[in-house]
């Protein structure tokens, strides 16, 4: 008996065709999925600018914390008013000198010059004569604003006391000023000059120092005149004069001196409201 041979489409073709299709179906299937890459570290310089602000920020929260609690009413004409508003600006001081001698700055930042005594009485006797008509304009004599002047006074301490203890308040008042140069003209311009550059730097300095000071607009604060802005004024000028002596010279000795001998004047010799001690 004769075998039929498979028909076209049976058997052996059958068999081929299946394995065609089969073939193409897999080389047809789309690529398995790809993982998604791993995200890329943030550049090194972009993180040194994050570590730059917030170390400002930092600066700015320690200094005006210590503020805070120092401009209290309880604490007016206190010791503790003194050692309050002026610890966290030395311990930051500490700090910035440690960084300013490891980066081989420190004899360039502190070394005094002939000629520093002269530029900082100078710019200091200007600077009062500056504040003497800024306190016309926001707090003239006889209006509800003068209390804020009284109120700053008051903290200060009574001025029988002051006279009392004139040698250590010198001592005082020169410590704190070169505290708050070495920070805010030494450290805070360095930190912000390493961002945008030298040339303006000392300019927004002036930012930061009077943002230090914004708790006494509520601790100095009058019922009658409201909130009392008189030191972030003053902190925001005066950190420009300052910023741009320590400029223009490139040292802080000329700024500390103007510093000292300012406060001096309207703590000890000029005082801007009230009988002079």
């Amino acid at each position: 008996m004769t075998t039929p041979e498979p028909q076209e489409g049976e058997g052996g073709p059958v068999q081929s065709g299946r394995e065609d299709v089969g073939t193409a179906f897999v080389a047809d299937a789309p690529p398995a999925p790809k993982p998604p890459p791993e995200p890329a570290p943030p550049p090194a310089s972009a993180m040194r600018d994050l570590r730059g602000w917030a170390a400002i920020a930092a600066v700015v929260a320690v200094v005006a914390t210590g503020t805070h609690f120092a401009f209290d009413l309880e604490r007016a004409g206190e010791v503790s008013f003194w050692i309050l508003a002026i610890a966290p600006t030395a311990l930051v001081a500490i700090i910035a000198l440690v960084r300013a001698a490891r980066d081989g700055e420190l004899a360039e930042l502190v070394q005094p010059a002939w000629g520093d005594a002269t530029r900082g009485l100078l710019s200091a006797a200007i600077l009062l004569g500056g504040a003497v008509l800024g306190l016309r304009v926001l707090a003239p004599n006889g209006s509800p604003r003068e209390s804020w002047v009284a109120r700053l006074y008051l903290q200060l301490g009574d001025p029988a006391w002051l006279r009392g203890h004139a040698a250590v308040m010198a001592m005082v008042v020169l410590f704190a000023a070169a505290a708050e140069e070495i920070v805010w003209r030494g450290l805070v311009t360095r930190l912000i000059a390493e961002k945008i550059g030298s040339r303006w730097a000392w300019a927004w300095a002036a930012i930061p120092y009077a943002l230090a000071h914004v708790p006494t607009a509520w601790a100095l604060r009058d019922p009658e005149a409201g909130l009392n802005p008189l030191l972030i004024v003053g902190a925001l000028g005066l950190g420009l004069a300052w910023g741009g002596l320590a400029r223009s010279q490139r040292r802080l000795a000329p700024s500390i001196l103007s510093h000292a001998a300012f406060d001096w004047c309207v703590l000890m010799v000029f005082r801007l409201w009230g009988s002079g001690v």
